[in-house]
């Protein structure tokens, strides 16, 4: 078939043999197995084919990978941690922007075809590390789809001003913020200020939010009321929002409706010592959930390894999913619910999608979720980037 540069034979797509014909970086054909023919020919031997996987929440500039081990130094408050942080960053020597490509390509391996990564940015550190993930993005882009976050660790209204707003004049794609409350202790001031910069530049917002309780509850509703004001659905991101997991029942319902009629979306990566958003019930309420990685192997965790299959597989414990229709959901997690709320093309397996995709030994999407195989094949844009787990 002439418009097939290559055709991967007999996958499974969820329990159905098929075959992929693979064209301009696309998928043109989707057929019954050992249909299809073209002068570049995969045989799969039933391998389940997966979307690309999107990490909807990563850290490429404060990763130690590559690095001696650097023991963790605990802190119980998130200024602590801030703080201990910048202390081991200054110890390091090499520059951040050979750490970030090590952990794309370690990512990338693993089937992450798309990521949202924070930068931080502040009077300190000016716009030095979005300006070295900017090149990167340009140097990895057949590897990954690269959104970069202006995070602002170190406060918004506690810092000169003008330094976020400048990061988007830079090219940063979306704004970020960071407990309103508990970092800036201004919670109307900071969001001001972040969906103001939102509003002047139509970027996107993503806001970092730890405060817990029905403190973090109630910054949540104000940020929903924000975003609904603005005619901003669709367009705002609560990262880890912790609270939604420890307040009762009337406040969780209450805050719930406010995310879902506003359009604001929730990240978790299930960290292990906070509680996590209620997945299950957050998207029967119609709100928009999705997962990250958050931090690997940095100042502020020891973990991570940045693959999402395995993260799909973590949320899904720590969540509860457990149906062969909740597993699904937690694929969903890392597939089309950050593909959604980036704003990437559709990470479907279907006739003129993108040829995102990885390949992975298991009968069905709910197996591939419960036991995260290694991933046998990882295609980008058409173009095979590794293969068991090693880029080629």
């Amino acid at each position: 078939m002439a418009d097939l540069d290559l055709v991967l034979a007999g996958v499974t797509l969820d329990g159905v043999p098929a075959d992929l014909g693979i064209g301009g970086g696309r998928i043109r054909r989707v057929a019954p197995a050992g249909s299809l023919t073209a002068a570049r020919i995969e045989t799969c031997g039933g391998l389940l084919a997966l979307p690309g996987l999107i990490d909807g929440h990563i850290h490429l500039d404060k990763s130690f990978i590559g690095l001696p081990w650097v023991p963790h130094r605990p802190d119980a408050t998130v200024a602590g941690r801030i703080a201990a942080e910048k202390v081991l960053l200054a110890a390091i020597a090499e520059p951040m922007a050979c750490r970030a490509r090590r952990l794309v390509e370690q990512v990338a391996a693993r089937g992450t075809t798309g990521l949202r990564t924070h930068v931080d940015v502040d009077g300190e550190i000016g716009l030095r590390g979005l300006e070295a993930l900017l090149a990167l993005r340009a140097e990895v882009a057949g590897l990954v789809s690269m959104q970069i976050v202006a995070f602002p660790q170190s406060g918004v209204v506690s810092q000169p001003r003008g330094v976020l707003e400048d990061a988007i004049r830079a090219g940063a794609d979306v704004v970020g913020g960071l407990d309103p409350a508990g970092i800036d202790e201004d919670v109307e001031g900071q969001l001001a200020v972040v969906f103001g910069i939102a509003e002047r530049h139509g970027v996107p917002i993503d806001i970092h939010l730890h405060d817990p309780g029905e403190l973090g509850a109630w910054e949540l509703r104000r940020i929903a009321a924000r975003a609904k004001a603005a005619g901003m659905r669709g367009r705002v991101a609560v990262s880890h929002a912790f609270a939604l997991g420890a307040v009762p029942e009337a406040v969780l319902a209450r805050t719930a409706a406010a995310l879902a009629e506003a359009g604001v979306a929730i990240m978790t990566n299930a960290p292990g010592p906070e509680p996590i958003p209620p997945v299950k019930r957050l998207v029967a309420e119609g709100v928009e959930v999705f997962a990250g990685s958050d931090n690997i192997r940095d100042a502020w965790s020891p973990y991570g390894n940045g693959d999402m299959l395995e993260r799909a597989r973590l949320v899904g414990y720590r969540a509860g999913l457990l149906t062969d229709a909740e597993l699904r959901l937690a694929l969903d997690l890392v597939t089309a619910a950050p593909a959604r709320v980036i704003g990437l093309a559709p990470a479907v397996l279907a006739e003129g999608a993108c040829a995102d995709l990885v390949l992975v030994a298991a009968q069905h999407v709910p197996e591939a979720v419960a036991t995260a195989p290694i991933r046998s094949l990882v295609m980008k844009a058409g173009r095979i980037v590794a293969r068991q787990g090693v880029l080629v």
